[in-house]
Formats: structure tokens, sequence, C-alpha cells
């Protein structure tokens, strides 16, 4: 390969990482957010893009520089069973449980319900949601190549259709930014809960998944000196979150426009659909129906393909198509509450694995500073485990009024949902003192 093409070769990898990031799942959040932050967008969406660009970023980046094969041999290092409850959590939260449902119901809120009219069917959601996964499922049994190329032209088409829509608001902007409402109405506050809400997207708990695909393309475009690797993979990873960052700017400040012309919605997928009919009339909603359907269809497939290919290596047990039909199953199930729902239940579930996540990517950086050894990631991840289980419970509403009072006085940026952090540090000082202190397993042995 030239010079040139190993020079360049990023950008090709940085292109489908982007593809795999990019759903409409990714647009209707910041729409959302714009619309709550009002005249806050910019500082909401700074947050935003630290947890939706910058953490998969890091994502990628962390397992490329740890050379392990696998989200789960990294996460294994804190310790083995560890590893497997964080892997099957981080397959469960990406798959049947939160990212598949909401494919199928992003899809009937922007695809269908806004041509139904006000009052649509109670059976509309139930029956589009079996014919949308039931076609997903079949296609995930039998992998072909027709996903794929439906997949290389879907991604480009859905980007050039939101980057019309974008230009749009410049030429023929739907009104002015509103007045802030809710967690957004101080700067300093609207960009904390941009924060968290760059959670929603997933993509930094995805990014540990991808990556082992990145990673591999990587070196099978003939690159395999670890800094290489690690170098080529942050190049691309950059890219796509580049691309990112433009979108999540511009789809935010749709939203923010919006609010004067389509008043709140409860969710980002009209935002999107009712915007597309001011800027294009009739044709452009059902041109955004199209392109979102199509896109939702193979970001199914792909999850489906992934979750079952995942479980089969790890039971060993049940078909691969056997488990396909059971993740659709299930995400039917859970689809039937509704996007809003899906997307105000997953908020605990990521209260509790974000912590965790961002906990491994540091200390993956930070493990030659302590010689990797697992005492220190197991200190540092049973601290974070803790406060993110507090913070899960928390916003899930379950009481805990005593312990919640004392958290707010004594543990910084706990009201802002952050005070996982002061106990990861604490986490990570009581895992050096430990190192410093206990001798490692291995060299007792060896002097003995």
């Amino acid at each position: 390969m030239s010079d040139t093409a190993n020079r360049t070769r990023f950008i090709a990898i940085g292109s489908m990482l982007f593809a795999l990031f990019f759903g409409a799942g990714n647009l209707i959040f910041p729409a959302a957010m714009g619309q709550a932050a009002g005249e806050n967008v910019w500082w909401a969406v700074l947050g935003f893009c630290v947890t939706g660009v910058g953490l998969p970023l890091l994502g990628i980046i962390a397992v490329a520089y740890s050379g392990c094969h696998d989200l789960r041999q990294v996460a294994s290092r804190v310790h083995p069973w560890y590893g497997l409850f964080y892997t099957v959590l981080s397959y469960m939260a990406i798959g049947p449980c939160f990212a598949i449902p909401r494919t199928g119901t992003v899809s009937f809120e922007i695809a269908l319900r806004p041509f139904l009219g006000a009052e649509p069917s109670a059976m509309a959601l139930p029956i589009f949601l079996a014919v949308f996964l039931g076609f997903s499922g079949w296609l995930a049994a039998s992998p072909s190549k027709l996903v794929d190329r439906i997949g290389k032209f879907l991604t480009p088409a859905l980007l050039v259709t939101i980057l019309a829509m974008i230009v749009m608001s410049f030429v023929a902007p739907m009104g002015d930014f509103q007045a802030a409402t809710g967690a957004y109405t101080a700067p300093f506050a609207a960009a904390v809960q941009g924060v968290l809400d760059g959670y929603n997207t997933l993509d930094a708990i995805a990014a540990l998944v991808f990556s082992t695909l990145v990673v591999n393309c990587v070196r099978e475009n003939g690159v395999h000196d670890a800094k290489a690797v690690t170098e080529q993979v942050t190049k691309a990873g950059v890219l796509a979150g580049g691309l990112l960052a433009v979108v999540y700017v511009f789809i935010a400040k749709i939203g923010a426009e919006s609010v004067a012309a389509i008043g709140m919605q409860e969710t980002g997928a009209p935002v999107l659909a009712e915007s597309a009919k001011i800027f294009f009339g009739t044709f452009g909603a059902y041109l955004l129906a199209a392109m979102v359907l199509l896109a939702c269809v193979t970001t199914a497939v792909g999850l489906l393909t992934c979750c079952a290919a995942f479980f089969l290596r790890l039971t060993g047990k049940l078909a691969y198509s056997t488990w396909v039909v059971l993740f659709t199953v299930v995400s039917y199930l859970i689809g039937l509450f509704g996007l809003k729902t899906i997307i105000v239940s997953t908020i605990p579930v990521l209260m509790f694995i974000y912590p965790l996540c961002v906990a491994l990517m540091g200390l993956i950086f930070l493990d030659k500073l302590f010689g990797g050894r697992q005492c220190v990631y197991a200190w540092t991840m049973g601290f974070t485990f803790l406060m993110a289980l507090v913070n899960g419970l928390e916003t899930a509403g379950v009481p805990m009024a005593a312990l919640e009072e004392v958290l707010k006085t004594y543990l910084p940026l706990h009201s802002y949902g952050l005070g996982w952090i002061s106990f990861s540090v604490t986490g990570f000082v009581v895992g050096l003192i430990w190192k410093a202190v206990v001798p490692e397993k291995e060299l007792v042995e060896q002097a003995a």
C-alpha cells in the first residue's frame, strides 16, 4: 500500500465509524434538547458533545490503546466476573432493552405517526412494530450483502437530507430562540444537563463494542504496530466525532428555533418531522420519513446481528437464528411502551452504566501509571459502582431522602448527577495505596 493510502486510510475507517454511530436516535435527542434549552442551547450543546462525541471517541481510542481484543477482555481487568457482567449489560443496553426498540419507535414517530392524524389508532404502533421488527429480524437471521449495500446508501442519503434541513434553518429560520425551561435555565446548569442528555445516544457504550471492528479494520490494512494502530484509530475517531458534533450543533439549533412554529413536543421525533414539513412541505416530510425508516431498519438489523452473535459465542447454546428471534420478541414487547416511555425508562439505567463506562476508560489510559495492577481497577470500579447505583436508584425515584440530603450537602456535584466522580477518584487513590502496601500475588509466590 502506498504512503498516500497509508496516510488517508483513516478517512474510510472514520466514515465507517460515523455510519455505525449515526442513526435516527442521534437526531431526536439534540432536537428535543434544543427545544428545552432555548436561549441556552449553545451551553447545552457543549455539554452534549462531551458525552455524545468526546466519550465515544475516547472509548474507541481506549480499546485500541489497551491492546485487548474486545470489551470483555478490557472489563475483565477489574475481575473476570465483572468483565462478564459489564459486557452483557452493555450488549443488552445497545440491543433488545433500549436501542433496538428505539429504532422501531423512532421510525413510527417520524415515518408514520405524522400522517395518521391527531388521534392515531391504538393498534397503529403494535402493528407497525410487528412489521418493522419482523422484517428486521428476518434480515438479521440470514445476513446478506443487501443490508450492507442499503446501509452504504442510506447513511449518506439521510445525512444529505439533514444537511438540507440545516441549510434551510439559515435561509428561512422558523423563529427566535425561546426562554430556556426546566434544567436549562442557567448556562452552567444547561451545560451539565447537556452532559446527561448525551448519555441517551448510548454511543459511549457502543464505542467499546464497535472498537473491536475498527481496530480489526486498521490491522487488516497492514498496520500492526500498537502505536500505529492507536494513531490510525484516533484519526478515524476524530473524523467521526467531528461529523457527529456538526450534526448535533445544528440539529439542536433547529430544535431551539422550532418552538415558535410548532410548540413544545414530547420527544425530538415530531420536532424533526414537523420541521421537515415547514422547510420542504409534504414532500420533505415523506423524504425524511423514508430515510429515517430505512436507516432504522439497517440499524436494527446490525444490532440484532451483533447481539445474537455475541450471546451465541458466550453461551454456545441455541442457534444463531433462535437468538435473533428471542431478541426480536423482547424488542417488540419493550417497543410497545412507546418512544417517550422508553426514553424516560432508559435514563436511570444510563445513570448507572455511564459512570462505570467512563471510569473504565480512565483506568485504561492510566494503566501504565499503576502497572496494570488489578487492585487499582477493582477499588476504583468498586467505589464507582456504589455511587453509580445510588444515581440510578435516585433517578428511578426510589425513596432515599436521608441519603440524598447527606450526599447533596457533602458530595461535590451530586445534585448534578456527577457525584460519582469523587467516588471514582477516592477509589483510585485507595487502589494506589493498596498497591503500595500489598505486594502483587505473583511476586510473593516467587519470593517464597
